[in-house]
């Protein structure tokens, strides 16, 4: 396998996107919905939560987004005759890619006690049984109510207060298992649990950090940003055990004709490191820094500093205390490299650092976080044009729902706020997060499981753990378009209830609505649905929500319904509950919608003391022992989170395969394995042991010590123990494990 990828994007790219749009869509109707995507009156594209600029191209979407798209309006669909035909025992034992190749879910469906089929049930029925089952519990605690990213700000809002007014804080979401130590870091550190960044910032940065990221599969829209800025000479690092394609070499889909092959060079520096050790390298660089600026003063912005930090000479004292020796242990970079990165951000004046899965998803994730602040502060790149932190959401809309009240650690404030605009007296007690979700239910401590939204047991850790957990509820509720592995391991009752896209036209009492999102950079913009729904039966997510409320709250003072007739209602309300959102009905129906508010953006902290936090952090644990590696959990490029479009991954030259492991060609040899051998993944924590069957080995250019496996298959590896202190996010990128021959 070469070590230099071909370019991403480009005419593959191109080829790709129309494949997906006529095996799903007709294609004329498919290339009309393609052009309402990410446009001013159009739709948000629900793959991922980067921005669009003022100024859009025509065609606003990406391959992956196109990937979406065209398969949430697939013509298929898994009906009543479906499910007649296939039991559950039988879906079981279908793959992840072929469940969401049977097409859109179009009817309510439950599986009763002791069925082996899923069967229709009105919506009015659901919404009963629903309610019965909450009251029957003992305790509002014992429910939990998830929510995925894909999930709008109304219909998050809606569901949140419906939850509190019931009488719990158990609202675990997505966040929980990606971005969590992002918030926990940067909370702590500058005030605000979000990215300080806009778009144009791109346009004006010397130097972009892109830190544990793969933008070319997780973020494609990303690709413009970072071509426009390499073009114009900004310097652009990859910090990531991989080198991955589309930072070496990128075409743009869209000027796919002007290339022959070349395309854009985007990285200027890889710096490939051991999985885990960001924190050796950071030091590094910092110590390159502060090397630099006692032969060039300027080097360390102490004016800033003075004005606007604490801690800063803690966080000294320990960098010069950390030796150059250990630093390279650590990271495997040779000095002279790291200094000479070093002083190329002494130089910059204005710096963007980017991340995303490959820094917040390991035990000293959070630690990661405040180690690039510790960066960031040093330079004083806050407050300043082309500047700032960039935490890279994945789900369009998971930064909107935290927003929106999405969390099981409400703050005073907002309970308050809702207190005051509802007459009710919200829960205090803090609830469960993802991972106490899970151990909560497999203890018998939740007894209902509702997801709004997501594929809840793919996404998880431990999976026949939270298998486990979930068959021991007494009803398991999910909301979503497509047949999921959710839906398959259920509670003693399951339910299935069925939901417009947001590509879907939404039409409610009062007529049209439309949602709205938050992305990435904090600003909220409306989407609005353009396909006739997939069935006269769906419900809109919003609806889902207030019906059953309604149903569940009698007593309630709020008319749920009339809020699902009109969606400006609900605005209204978040209005007057949180902060930025004023005349939030005059600002969301501007074209570019608005800004919310931002300290650090302006160079501001909203900390306790109004100062910026320098951390000091311990370096990272030493590699394996002899036989262990460590496993960082991948996507593919033909997966969106855990829906799987295909077998391939064209920017690893990866075809018709997930079984695999990438692995270095020397730990191959050391280990006696072969090209393509069989084998079996083993992980053992707290003396279990956890084994993923039937991996093709693959050698990769990776760094010794350290191997690389496609997620949700390799998920049943990660125990729920394995998180990150302070977040408690799954630790999905460092994973201790075993390669043993294959036990047939």
């Amino acid at each position: 396998m070469s070590n230099e990828p071909s370019p991403a994007g480009g005419w593959p790219a191109v080829a790709s996107t129309m494949r997906h749009v006529y095996q799903n869509m007709h294609a004329l109707s498919g290339i009309q919905t393609m052009l309402k995507a990410n446009q001013k009156k159009g739709f948000d594209c629900p793959g991922c939560a980067w921005p669009e600029g003022k100024e859009r191209s025509v065609t606003e979407f990406c391959e992956n987004g196109a990937k979406i798209i065209a398969d949430t309006s697939t013509s298929k669909k898994a009906d009543a005759e479906f499910f007649r035909r296939y039991s559950v025992a039988e879906l079981r034992m279908r793959s992840e890619q072929w469940l969401n190749s049977q097409g859109r879910l179009v009817e309510p469906m439950v599986l009763w006690p002791g069925a082996s089929h899923y069967t229709a049930i009105s919506w009015q029925q659901a919404f009963s049984l629903i309610s019965q089952e909450l009251h029957s519990l003992d305790s509002a605690d014992k429910a939990i109510f998830y929510t995925s990213g894909r999930t709008s700000n109304e219909a998050a809002f809606l569901y949140q207060l419906f939850v509190r007014m019931f009488g719990t804080n158990n609202l675990p979401d997505c966040s929980n298992m990606c971005h969590e130590s992002s918030g926990a870091g940067l909370n702590a550190t500058i005030g605000i649990g979000k990215g300080t960044v806009s778009l144009e910032d791109f346009d004006h940065a010397d130097a972009i950090l892109v830190i544990g990221q793969n933008p070319g599969t997780n973020h494609p829209r990303m690709l413009t940003s970072l071509q426009k800025a390499a073009q114009r000479g900004c310097q652009i690092m990859s910090i990531n055990p991989l080198k991955e394609a589309a930072l070496n070499t990128f075409i743009h889909p869209q000027h796919a004709h002007k290339y022959a092959s070349a395309g854009t060079k985007i990285a200027s520096f890889f710096l490939q490191i051991p999985i885990g050790s960001d924190i050796a390298l950071l030091k590094g660089i910092m110590k390159a820094i502060v090397e630099e600026n006692e032969r060039e003063i300027g080097a360390i912005d102490e004016d800033f500093i003075r004005k606007n930090c604490e801690g800063y000479d803690e966080f000294l004292q320990e960098l010069q205390a950390v030796s150059w020796e250990s630093i390279v242990e650590s990271c495997t970079i040779s000095q002279i490299k790291i200094q000479e990165v070093g002083r190329l951000i002494a130089r910059s004046q204005r710096i963007i650092a980017c991340w995303a899965m490959g820094i917040t998803q390991h035990k000293n994730g959070v630690a990661n976080v405040q180690e690039i602040v510790n960066l960031l502060l040093l330079r004083g790149q806050f407050g300043k044009q082309g500047a700032g932190a960039c935490p890279v959401r994945g789900h369009s809309n998971v930064q909107g729902d935290r927003t929106m009240g999405i969390y099981e650690k409400p703050s005073q404030i907002f309970l308050q706020s809702l207190e005051k605009e509802f007459n009710f007296k919200p829960p205090q007690k803090h609830g469960f997060d993802t991972v106490e979700a899970i151990e909560a239910m497999h203890k018998g401590h939740a007894e209902v499981f509702f997801a709004l939204g997501g594929n809840f047991l793919s996404a998880s850790p431990d999976t026949d753990y939270t298998a486990a957990a979930l068959k021991k509820c007494k009803l398991v509720v999910q909301v979503s378009t497509k047949l999921n592995r959710s839906h398959l391991e259920t509670g003693a009752t399951a339910l299935i209830l069925p939901c417009l896209s947001r590509i879907e036209k939404d039409l409610q009492k009062d007529g049209l609505q439309f949602v709205s999102v938050e992305n990435t950079m904090g600003m909220v913009h409306s989407s609005r649905g353009h396909l006739k729904p997939a069935s006269e039966h769906l419900m809109s997510e919003v609806a889902i929500v207030a019906n059953i409320a309604a149903s569940t709250l009698a007593d309630s003072q709020v008319d749920w319904l009339s809020m699902a007739e009109n969606y400006d209602g609900i605005r209204d309300c978040i209005a007057r509950v949180i902060p930025g959102f004023r005349d939030y009905n005059k600002k969301i129906r501007q074209a570019d919608g608005f800004e919310l508010p931002n300290a650090p953006r302006f160079g501001a902290f909203d900390t306790p003391t109004k100062k910026a936090q320098f951390t000091v952090n311990d370096m990272p644990e030493s590699m394996p022992k002899s036989g262990e590696f460590l496993l960082m959990t991948i996507r593919s490029h033909d997966q969106f989170n855990t829906t799987i479009y295909s077998g391939d991954d064209r920017y690893r030259g990866i075809s018709n395969n997930r079984q695999v492991v990438l692995m270095n060609a020397q730990d191959m040899e050391e280990c006696q394995l072969a090209a393509d051998q069989v084998v079996d993944l083993v992980s053992c924590y707290d003396g279990q042991e956890r084994r993923a069957r039937n991996f093709n080995v693959i050698p990769y250019d990776i760094p010794r010590g350290c191997v690389a496996s496609y997620f949700p298959e390799t998920n049943v590896l990660v125990p729920l123990s394995h998180k990150a202190e302070k977040s408690n996010t799954p630790a999905s990128k460092s994973v201790l494990i075993r390669i043993y021959e294959a036990l047939h």
